[in-house]
């Protein structure tokens, strides 16, 4: 049976005190938004987007995906409704989720999917360390759910009941949008409460079942607190992906994946390493401690850091060495290349074999345009060299330490542009006359 995930991210998140939509606040380099899409990508036919006015940020983000504007914010059940246009007709089921729920798995959808199956309403429930303020899920003896009850409205013993509603509905569509339509907002907010859908599927003689999944799964975020144990929770589980697909963690704790890194077997990665999105490592290659890399490639047997910075749009290559304080951005490092100390290469493309001396810099923005720097295969770039792109060093030509190269350099020819050394006799430090020796 077809299936269509309703996605609510009208939230303005105004405990996580921020002018950015709550649903794009990241996880592991990724909006909570994407997470949540990604999930209903691999269990859902269909997804559309409840998003706020003025919110174009959150409709890009869930493009291609279809959204709809909540314009006046009454309640989950008012937000969820909202997506009635694009579902009339629906012949599957509709699930209602929440954007600021953005760890809930695709097993965990296909599992309430499957259960709704059984019944004519199915929800998401889990049982928290500190149920705290949760609506509680009360059920009968079969085990179906009679009701929720939220904690302000719960008495003493169903405040003492461990089953939690995460909130997450999901039934046939058409029976969904006739409980929306039906709910009412007679309560202190005066708002339309998606849990109180379960009421009418149970007037309706429906029955309601229950999933439960790990609170990880249903944590709600809604402070940056919340946010951070969030992101604990996703690096945990990245780590110990990685570890299970055969990349070494020297201290995984200190280790910061996001959430498209790929590590390859045999990879080693020291402490303190953060990758943003969209890092490929292959396998053998080894990642020394406090380096940043992002939107890059690391070719195998590649080795890189301590304290290197590889941006966008680098490719390291087989047995290649990026080493301390080297910046590398744009920019291709071939086979076996060095680059070793206190660099920066951006725009660049280095030849396989060449070595890249101490303080070189590829200056390549004359304050209006990028422009490439070229060096041939096992040319040697001596220290403290300034290539101003557009320029090429050609293959197994020697630039001298110092230099400040303008021009081309042809293949197998050494370039030495730096001023002529001139020593002027006598003319060193004179010593200063010892305090108090006056005559």
């Amino acid at each position: 049976m077809p299936a269509a995930a309703i996605i609510l991210a009208a939230g303005l998140g105004t405990r996580m005190r921020s002018s950015l939509p709550k649903a794009l606040h990241p996880i592991a380099g990724r909006p909570m938004l994407n997470h949540l899409i990604a999930a209903c990508e691999a269990a859902f036919d269909r997804i559309v987007v409840v998003v706020g006015p003025g919110m174009e940020a959150l409709e890009r983000a869930a493009a291609p995906h279809p959204t709809v504007v909540q314009a006046e914010r009454l309640g989950t059940g008012h937000a969820a409704l909202q997506a009635a246009p694009l579902l009339e007709g629906f012949d599957g089921t509709a699930a209602v989720l929440y954007a600021d729920n953005p760890l809930i798995s695709a097993d965990t959808l296909r599992r309430l999917l499957a259960r709704r199956a059984e019944a004519g309403l199915a929800l998401l429930a889990m049982r928290p360390a500190d149920p705290g303020r949760y609506g509680r899920v009360v059920r009968g003896p079969s085990g179906d759910v009679l009701r929720v009850v939220e904690w302000a409205d719960a008495d003493a013993a169903e405040r003492g009941i461990g089953l939690c509603n995460a909130g997450v509905v999901c039934a046939p569509a058409a029976s969904l949008l006739r409980w929306l339509r039906a709910l009412r907002n007679h309560n202190s907010k005066g708002e339309y409460y998606l849990t109180d859908a379960v009421a009418l599927a149970r007037a309706d003689g429906e029955r309601v079942v229950a999933e439960e999944a790990p609170e990880a799964e249903l944590r709600g975020i809604n402070s940056r607190a919340e946010l951070a144990q969030a992101e604990a929770t996703a690096q945990a589980a990245l780590r110990a992906a990685a570890l299970e697909g055969g990349a070494t963690l020297a201290a995984p704790e200190t280790v910061f994946l996001s959430w498209d890194t790929r590590l390859g077997q045999d990879v080693t990665v020291g402490p303190n390493v953060v990758f943003g999105p969209g890092v490929v490592v292959e396998d053998g290659a080894e990642i020394h401690a406090f380096s940043h890399l992002a939107g890059c490639t690391v070719r195998s047997g590649a080795t890189i850091g301590p304290f290197a910075r590889l941006r966008p749009g680098t490719e390291v290559g087989p047995r290649a060495h990026v080493g301390n304080f080297v910046e590398i951005k744009a920019a291709l490092l071939g086979e076996g290349a060095k680059a070793g100390h206190l660099s920066y290469l951006g725009d660049a493309v280095v030849g396989a074999g060449a070595n890249i001396g101490a303080g070189t810099i590829t200056c390549n923005y004359d304050g209006a345009s990028k422009h490439r720097t070229e060096i041939g295969e096992n040319a040697f770039i001596g220290s403290d060299t300034a290539l101003v792109a557009p320029v090429r060093v050609g293959a197994r030509a020697l630039v001298a330490a110092g230099s400040v190269v303008t021009e081309d350099v042809p293949d197998d020819a050494m370039a030495l542009a730096r001023g002529r050394q001139v020593n002027k006799p006598g003319r060193g430090v004179k010593p200063k006359a010892a305090k108090g020796s006056g005559a």
